[in-house]
């Protein structure tokens, strides 16, 4: 069964940490691109991150410098280590190849 699912969400407060993981299973989870998206309730979708399949990455510019998405492809496992939280950075985050594969998200809540 082809799959993302999500972990890691929780609540913080302003300016601390969060590691979200992203497990794949079904596919060649080293063959792809992958994605960290965020949705805001109410509001779309915010692409957040991307790493290739050698390992560079990318990122919206609300994040550089805070957040690090990385991937252990012997582990079939996606991260994005989140640091400095804001109240902005609040959302449910997906993980994706940024086509048809989807994570079922992970709430993450920035609040004092």
């Amino acid at each position: 069964q082809v799959q993302l699912v999500e972990s890691g969400g929780g609540l913080v407060q302003p300016g601390g940490s969060l590691r979200l993981s992203c497990t794949a299973s079904g596919f060649t989870f080293s063959s792809f691109w992958m994605f960290w998206i965020r949705q805001v309730p109410g509001k779309g979708l915010e692409w957040v991150s991307t790493i290739n399949k050698g390992g560079t990455s990318s990122y919206t510019d609300s994040v550089k410098g805070r957040f690090t998405i990385s991937r252990d492809n012997a582990e079939n496992t996606l991260y994005l280590q989140m640091n400095s939280l804001k109240p902005e950075d609040t959302a449910v985050y997906y993980c994706s190849d940024g086509l048809t594969l989807w994570g079922q998200g992970t709430q993450v809540t920035v609040s004092s």
